[in-house]
């Protein structure tokens, strides 16, 4: 299947929020954990209320507005989003939320997507959380210059993330 990289619409945030839910479900699912399918709604399901989607639209009208700033991209596949990356500008830059289903990975849609964003970042030092047994995100932000730095979190008690930062040709180390 042939994925289309796009500027996402304000209309398309309905269907964004539909794809962090599903990407949730498909990839933090760990019973053992206390993350089940109603754990992850509970924390992760106001992606796909009224407010979840009036932020995301908020969110693609300020890419618009301030393209230096913020960056947002979604993967289509036909009229369907499988997939997106956004991003923010301030000291740093910081990448996220990245999230492609699983029917779109292992097929070039993320590195091309990471190839735009990276484009749009520049040289600027950037950051992001993974979790860290994601051990297939983390080999993915590793091929693009990204490290782990050891600094930790537990994402609402249960999910823990590891920093990762990419530092700028130039040395800029604020990136943690």
């Amino acid at each position: 299947m042939v994925h289309q990289i796009d500027v996402p619409r304000p209309d398309d945030a309905a269907a964004i929020g539909q794809v962090q839910l599903r990407a949730w479900l498909q990839t933090y699912l760990n019973e053992g954990a206390g993350m089940d399918a109603a754990w992850i709604h509970e924390h992760r399901g106001s992606a796909v209320t009224v407010e979840g989607i009036a932020q995301w639209q908020e969110f693609i009208e300020e890419a618009v507005r301030q393209p230096d700033l913020s960056f947002c991209r979604v993967v289509r596949s036909g009229a369907e989003i499988v997939g997106f990356l956004c991003g923010r500008r301030d000291e740093v830059v910081t990448l996220g939320p990245m999230y492609l289903l699983d029917s779109a990975q292992g097929q070039g849609a993320g590195g091309r997507l990471m190839g735009e964003f990276l484009a749009w970042a520049q040289d600027a030092p950037m950051r992001l959380w993974v979790t860290d047994d994601n051990e297939r995100a983390i080999r993915f932000y590793e091929r693009y210059g990204f490290r782990t730095t050891g600094k930790r979190e537990l994402w609402r008690g249960k999910l823990p993330n590891v920093r990762m930062v990419r530092e700028s040709e130039l040395g800029d180390k604020k990136t943690t």
